[in-house]
């Protein structure tokens, strides 16, 4: 079996010496985690289509509405103004009709940044490894080919209609559909990082009172463990293992990557590609060499990859 990032896992490791990683003979609960007894999800397919629906928020897109519709039509009626100028040949409503057009499609277009941004934030193609970056590109690739077919499938349509309102005759496009997408693509580029941007503030916003203690479900049975008490997490195949501080290690299937999500903004760091810790439990950390380093966190040690320098900061912190 093999976590997230591709590294090859046995289904309940034994931890490398290396890592100082220390395994008992406890329990081996299959878990699942939830806050104020939601459920978070069983599996790792769950945990990321959860982590994509919390950032596909409806608010997020009425925002960035307000946002982009202003700025919009600024740029319709300086756009107008200059064609009107540089282009004394044309009728003056033509400009106007090519602007207003092109803004009314963008607008149309907006969910698919949104939904690709949901899917593929900029801030996890940062992560170790080719795969967060391969799928990264892949998905926003794809949406940008998406809404640059669909802005100009759009205005040319709009624009059909209203040349023939005008009896001005049919209205060519020709084959300026790479030109389109080179502009698109500066066009789409802003409007990902504008959802990204409105995202993150609002879940800094909505950020609800740190909770005194996660609900891990076992089936029928539930663990209520106390948030300071979850010393850190790894990935274990095609699961995750909570170290608890009472020596406890329950498993819950899902990716490293959508429990991060879930417990990043409670202080838990991404240290290793196949571990999170809780900054609030560190007691200590040396150096390995060669920029490595190990954490304590009491009697459990985890390892603080030198391509997490993000993570080493805010631990020593």
């Amino acid at each position: 079996m093999a976590d997230e990032d591709g590294s090859t896992l046995p289904a309940r490791p034994a931890r490398p010496q290396s890592a100082g990683a220390r395994r008992d003979a406890g329990g081996d609960d299959r878990a699942t985690i939830v806050t104020s007894g939601a459920d978070r999800g069983a599996s790792g397919g769950p945990g990321v289509w959860r982590a994509f629906r919390q950032r596909a928020n409806l608010r997020d897109l009425r925002t960035a509405w307000l946002v982009i519709v202003p700025i919009t039509a600024v740029v319709l009626v300086v756009n107008s103004l200059t064609n009107l100028s540089d282009l004394p040949q044309v009728d003056r409503w033509e400009p106007w009709t090519w602007e207003a057009t092109s803004a009314i499609s963008i607008l149309l277009s907006l969910w698919i940044p949104w939904l690709a941004t949901a899917a593929a934030p900029p801030d996890e193609a940062v992560g170790e490894g080719w795969r967060p970056k391969l799928r990264f590109a892949a998905i926003h690739l794809a949406a940008l080919v998406a809404f640059s077919a669909l802005h100009v499938a759009g205005f040319v349509l709009l624009r059909s209609f209203v040349y023939a309102a005008m009896d001005a005759g049919p209205y060519e496009f020709g084959d300026h559909f790479i030109y389109e997408l080179r502009k698109d693509f500066i066009s789409y580029g802003a409007f990902v990082a504008t959802f990204w941007l409105i995202g993150y503030l609002r879940r800094r916003r909505d950020e609800p009172v740190r909770p005194v203690s996660f609900d891990i479900r076992d089936g029928a049975r539930i663990i209520r463990t106390p948030l300071a008490e979850i010393v850190a997490v790894s990935s274990a195949g095609n699961y995750v293992e909570f170290w608890l501080a009472d020596g406890r290690r329950p498993l819950m299937r899902a990716t490293l990557a959508a429990v991060e999500v879930e417990l990043e903004r409670f202080g838990f760091v991404r240290a290793h590609r196949s571990w999170l810790v809780n900054a609030g439990a560190v007691t200590g950390l040396r150096p390995d060499g060669s920029g490595d380093w190990t954490v304590e966190l009491g009697s459990i040690e985890a390892p603080v990859s030198r391509r997490y320098p993000r993570a080493l900061d805010r631990l020593k912190g």
